[in-house]
């Protein structure tokens, strides 16, 4: 038992410190993708800034995961973390785990915006938003959850039955990720995220609201263990028991 308990606190640490790097790096890659846009003569705003982007994603996420296993598996993303829980691919975790791990993420998450405000400089200050509400209250809710849902969907699926080349499968999560984000963007922001969307809620004193809990974490966990279950049913094999 203290054996586990040592394990549980040493993954929430990791936790802690790979999302803290998450919501730093990942918040600066809009600011990342149109300075190269602009060095190579291109519009920020366009089929070939949106290419530059997901490229720069891409080498995030593949950066972000090799930490995480140096971590020892650590997590940035409690949707994720559920919706793999639910889908059976994580035996290592529990409900009692998660809650340890979830304020641990979230409190990487406000790290990781803090420290990014306070050495940004301030030409670029203006793009650090993260995500906010533009909608009224219910309908944020959601559009949060169908986003996390198709965006858990579109993991689940390509980890499982994706291309086996690394890059190429972060590259095409890449891509679904901005194909989420560009409609999102008139909704949440969006998030996705719930450690992310509390680090910049932390970061504007709004971390503690009823739109922080219901839009970006409530309905996130619904649609992440949606997905799972729906992606379990349609395409996982069932579990086969052992004869005794």
């Amino acid at each position: 038992m203290e054996k586990q308990k040592m394990g549980v606190l040493r993954a929430a640490i990791g936790d802690a410190i790979l999302t803290s790097i998450w919501v730093f790096i990942m918040s600066t890659l809009r600011i990342a993708s149109t300075e190269v846009a602009l060095f190579l003569s291109l519009q920020p705003l366009s089929l070939a800034g949106l290419f530059i982007t997901t490229v720069l994603n891409t080498f995030c996420v593949l950066t972000v995961s090799f930490i995480g296993g140096v971590l020892g598996g650590a997590s940035f993303n409690p949707s994720t973390t559920v919706s793999f829980y639910t889908a059976g691919l994580r035996p290592d975790s529990s409900l009692s785990s998660m809650a340890v791990r979830f304020p641990a993420q979230a409190f990487g998450g406000a790290v990781g915006a803090k420290a990014l405000v306070l050495v940004m400089p301030s030409q670029y200050k203006h793009m650090l938003k993260g995500p906010f509400l533009k909608v009224d209250l219910h309908t944020g809710a959601l559009a949060e959850g169908l986003l996390t849902f198709t965006h858990n969907m579109a993991i689940l699926f390509l980890v499982l039955r994706g291309p086996k080349n690394p890059f190429l499968k972060v590259y095409l999560l890449s891509v679904a990720t901005a194909a989420l984000v560009i409609p999102g963007s008139g909704f949440t922001g969006p998030s996705m995220n719930p450690a992310n969307a509390f680090g910049w809620a932390f970061v504007n004193n709004k971390h503690n609201t009823l739109e922080q809990f219901y839009v970006y974490w409530v309905c996130p966990f619904l649609g992440a263990s949606s997905a799972a279950f729906i992606f379990r049913s349609l395409f996982m094999a069932p579990i086969k028991q052992k004869k005794a």
